[in-house]
C-alpha cells in the first residue's frame, strides 16, 4: 500500500513538471553543463523547467534567497542538516532523492519533532542526464508530499565532470517539537526496554546489491521511508519515551554503543529478537558482515520504561511502516558503556560500534 501511494505521489509530481514544462523557459539540454551553474539564463531554465515546478509552492516561488515561516506559539524548533551521497543514485526501493528527504525527516521524527518544512541544495556534476535529475527531483517531491514538509527553498551548483560522482543533494528541515516532550539519553534508566520498528539493515544491503556486489535470488529494497506517523503514534501512547534515533549509518549497534556512552549504561540485546530479513542475513554472512552495522534508512529505535514497552510495540505496529516493531533488548547497569548481545545458543559477545566503512556511499 505504502509502494502504491508512493507511485501515485511521484506520478503528481511528474504531472506536475510537464504541465509547468508547457510555460515554462525552454529546456534543450540534454545534460547538466557548467553554464547552468553560472547564474544566468540556462540556470535559470534548468530551475524553472526541472526544479521549481517539481516543488512549486507559495513560499518556494517566491524564488527569495530564504523562506518565511510562522512558529506556533510557545512551541520549540529543531533544525536539522543532511548530506546524501549514494552509491549508485537509484537503488531497489528508492533513490537519492527521497532518501534525501526522508532522512532529515527522519532526523526531526527522532527527536519528536514534526517535520514543518525542507530546504534542498543540490551538486550537479556536468555531464548528468537533465532525464535523470527529474526523476531524482521527482522522487524528492514525492517524499515530500508524503511526509507533509514542503520543500521552501533550495540550492543548485555545478561542478566539472568527475568532481561530484553525478549528484549530491544537502537537506535542511525544521520541525516543531511535541509540547511537553523530552527526550534525551540522560533519561535512559536501568530497567528500560530497548525497541525497534522493524526489519534491520535493508538499506545498507539493497545499495549492496545495487552496485552488484551481490547476486542473490530474492530482491532486496531499501526501506527509506517517513517516520513521522510512527514516531507521533509511540509518542502518543508512551509519552513517557525516553530516547529516539533513526539507526542510519553505523546500524543499530552504533546508535546503541552512542547511547550506552552517553546514558553511563548498559545494553543488552537478545539475538533472537532481532528482526532480520533472511536475505538480508545471508548477504550479511557471505560478506563477514553483522546485520546491526548496516544502515537503515526507515527503522526508528527507541527506549521507553520496561512496564511500557508493549504499549509501545502496539501504537508502533499501528503504523505501516511499523508492522515489524519488536522488543530487543533491555537497559542494564551491568557493563556501562557497552552493548551486549544474548546470542541464540546461550552465549554473549560484545557488539561494538562499526569500525571502517564496508559499505561505503550508502547514503
Amino acid at each position: 500500500m505504502a509502494a502504491n501511494a508512493d507511485r501515485a505521489a511521484r506520478e503528481e509530481v511528474l504531472a506536475r513538471v510537464e504541465s509547468w514544462r508547457r510555460r515554462a523557459p525552454k529546456l534543450t539540454d540534454k545534460v547538466v553543463t557548467m553554464a547552468h551553474g553560472a547564474g544566468g539564463k540556462a540556470g535559470q531554465a534548468l530551475l524553472e523547467a526541472v526544479i521549481r515546478p517539481a516543488f512549486s509552492n507559495p513560499a518556494l516561488d517566491r524564488l527569495d534567497d530564504g523562506a518565511v515561516l510562522e512558529a506556533p506559539p510557545g512551541r520549540r524548533l529543531v533544525l536539522t542538516t543532511d548530506s546524501f551521497v549514494v552509491t549508485p543514485r537509484r537503488f531497489g526501493g528508492g533513490s537519492i532523492g527521497d532518501l534525501a528527504v526522508n532522512g532529515t525527516v527522519n532526523d526531526l521524527a527522532a527527536m519528536g519533532a514534526e517535520p514543518h518544512a525542507l530546504a534542498l541544495s543540490f551538486v550537479l556534476e556536468e555531464g548528468l542526464a537533465v532525464a535523470e535529475l527529474r526523476q531524482i527531483v521527482a522522487d524528492a517531491a514525492a517524499a515530500a508530499a508524503r511526509a507533509g514538509a514542503p520543500v521552501v527553498t533550495g540550492d543548485t551548483k555545478v561542478v566539472e565532470r568527475g568532481a561530484a560522482d553525478g549528484c549530491y543533494i544537502t537537506s535542511s528541515g525544521v520541525g516543531w517539537v511535541m509540547p511537553g516532550l523530552e527526550l534525551g539519553a540522560e533519561r535512559v534508566r536501568p530497567g528500560d526496554a530497548v525497541l525497534v520498528s522493524g526489519t534491520l539493515g535493508d538499506h545498507g544491503t539493497a545499495v549492496m546489491v545495487a552496485r552488484g556486489d551481490l547476486a542473490l535470488a530474492s530482491a532486496v529494497e531499501s526501506d527509506t521511508a517517513p517516520l513521522w506517523d510512527l514516531a507521533e503514534a509511540l509518542l502518543t501512547a508512551v509519552p513517557e519515551t525516553r530516547w529516539m534515533r533513526d539507526p542510519t549509518r553505523g546500524g543499530l549497534a552504533s546508535a546503541g554503543n552512542e547511547l550506552a556512552a552517553a546514558a553511563g549504561v548498559g545494553i543488552r540485546l537478545f539475538e533472537r529478537r532481532l528482526p532480520v530479513r533472511p536475505e538480508v542475513a545471508a548477504a550479511c554472512e557471505l560478506l563477514g558482515l553483522d546485520p546491526l552495522h548496516i544502515a537503515n534508512e526507515g527503522k526508528l529505535a527507541a527506549v521507553v520504561p520496561g512496564d511500557r514497552a508493549d504499549a509501545a510495540v502496539a501504537a508502533m505496529r499501528s503504523c505501516a511502516t511499523g508492522a515489524d516493531a519488536a522488543i530487543v533488548g533491555e537497559v542494564t547497569g551491568e557493563h556501562p558503556g557497552l552493548v551486549v548481545i544474548e546470542t541464540a545458543l546461550g552465549g554473549t559477545r560484545i557488539a561494538d560500534m562499526l569500525v571502517g566503512d564496508p559499505l561505503p556511499r550508502i547514503c
